[in-house]
């Protein structure tokens, strides 16, 4: 039940920070790469292309990790002056459900953007097609919506109970 979407979504959870890490790693290496080619004369005009999309995918998959710690940009100033938890639980809540529609439309919109652009071709690298860069978008507003939802299941489910 409860407990094992919990888990499940814990777990995907970690799989995304560590594909975050993996493409900052990418990221990282690409800029020094390139500094040092820029220092020694070598023209590498690829690390400019493979750093922009690592930075890209390292920024959707942190974002929508940090939705599932509740830790994505917030503003907190009028739930923190609620005393009682019920009302929080509401508000949070309501939060939660104009988030999921807004990851719901980065779902939706990031699949089409992504099924457009699939055959462009990368600038540096023309063997190299643009459409895995554009899924990001669409994998962040679907494990986004998936954290969400989870999050709105507990909160009705702690509603209810009472908790």
């Amino acid at each position: 039940g409860l407990r094992t979407m919990s888990k499940m979504l814990g777990y995907l959870q970690k799989v995304q920070i560590a594909a975050g890490g993996v493409f900052l790693s990418i990221f990282l290496m690409s800029v020094v790469i390139q500094m040092g080619c820029r220092y020694a004369g070598i023209a590498a005009i690829w690390t400019e292309d493979v750093s922009m999309y690592a930075f890209i995918w390292a920024a959707f998959m942190g974002a929508s990790a940090m939705v599932y710690e509740k830790r994505h940009f917030a503003f907190t100033s009028v739930s923190d002056m609620m005393k009682n938890d019920r009302v929080k639980r509401v508000i949070s809540l309501g939060i939660a459900a104009v988030m999921l529609t807004f990851a719901v439309l980065m779902f939706w919109y990031g699949c089409k953007i992504t099924k457009q652009f699939w055959n462009y071709r990368w600038v540096s690298i023309p063997d190299f097609k643009r459409g895995p860069t554009w899924l990001c978008i669409p994998v962040c507003g679907a494990t986004s919506a998936l954290y969400l939802a989870g999050q709105i299941v507990e909160d009705v489910k702690s509603l209810i109970g009472g908790k």
